[in-house]
């Protein structure tokens, strides 16, 4: 690793126990490969994370709706287009560094600008766009642990999940290695599933395997794509019927709120934590 010659400063976050190393990098001068980013989420020997977020000034066509570009990295090195409660915890950051103006900001990702509101009672809420159904009429997608195979759902929230609903949370087994899904060509890049089960009208509770990171405390845009699962499953689709849907959903580092409006836009609602900030020694940087 050789991208620095003077101490790094860094943060850490979590949203709902999703948690992530914060790098502020505004004018793009690290070089981070995906070997460096796992060394900094490795829990033992670096700082520890689920994912790395590289705070980045916006380029291109996304700088004309936003300051700040979120360069999102899997806990493995691994690039992904979208992460929920990442970008909460990037909009706090922003919002403590005096970076964002005023209450409602607009946050470059892969997946499309995203914009985040600081909510009065301290979550912040962020719009996630609309849910796509990638797998064509016929298609049907499955998930497998062990011995028993579940129907999924396929949905694509900027990027993909696999949404099983079961009996019982424990079903889903160990999930530090994925479940297997078929067919894999539905996937072509591998996805993200979860595991769900009912806690009550409107309300769900999910497990997770996290693309890239294992078994995490919670997902965003799983909990999104969770919701309109759910949705669907209960006869709602808020487009057809005209009337928005709200689902609290359960995950193991907290609990988030989703809600489908009528023209079918998704809105993502928790709280988002900084918990520490300091700086990496560039030596350690620098040894591998």
């Amino acid at each position: 690793m050789s991208i620095a010659q003077q101490p790094v400063p860094f943060l850490k976050g979590h949203g709902t126990e999703n948690d992530f190393v914060i790098l502020p990098d505004p004018d793009g001068r690290l070089d981070l490969s995906p070997a460096d980013v796992a060394r900094l989420c490795d829990r033992r020997a670096g700082l520890g994370g689920d994912g790395l977020l590289r705070v980045v000034r916006a380029t291109g066509e996304a700088a004309a709706e936003a300051e700040w570009f979120m360069d999102y990295r899997n806990a493995d090195g691994s690039v992904a287009e979208m992460c929920g409660n990442g970008v909460r915890v990037f909009a706090r950051y922003l919002q403590r560094a005096g970076l964002a103006k005023g209450d409602d900001l607009p946050i470059a990702t892969r997946a499309g600008v995203r914009r985040v509101r600081f909510e009065d009672d301290g979550d912040i809420s962020v719009g996630m766009g609309v849910a796509a159904f990638p797998s064509g009429p016929g298609e049907t997608v499955t998930v497998t642990v062990g011995e028993r195979t579940w129907p999924a759902r396929h949905i694509d929230m900027g990027n993909p999940h696999a949404v099983a609903f079961v009996d019982d949370l424990a079903d889903a087994g160990r999930l530090f290695d994925p479940p297997a899904v078929h067919p894999a060509t539905a996937y072509p890049r591998g996805t993200n599933v979860e595991f769900v089960v009912d806690r009550g009208p409107g309300r769900v509770a999910l497990r997770v395997h996290e693309r890239g990171s294992g078994e995490t405390r919670s997902c965003g845009t799983g909990a999104c794509a969770v919701m309109v699962a759910a949705a669907r499953r209960d006869g709602r689709d808020p487009a057809a019927d005209g009337r928005s849907a709200t689902y609290v959903v359960d995950v193991p580092g907290g609990r988030l709120r989703i809600t489908e409006d009528t023209d079918g836009r998704i809105t993502m609602a928790g709280p988002a934590v900084i918990v520490a900030e300091g700086t990496i020694d560039h030596h350690w940087l620098n040894l591998a």
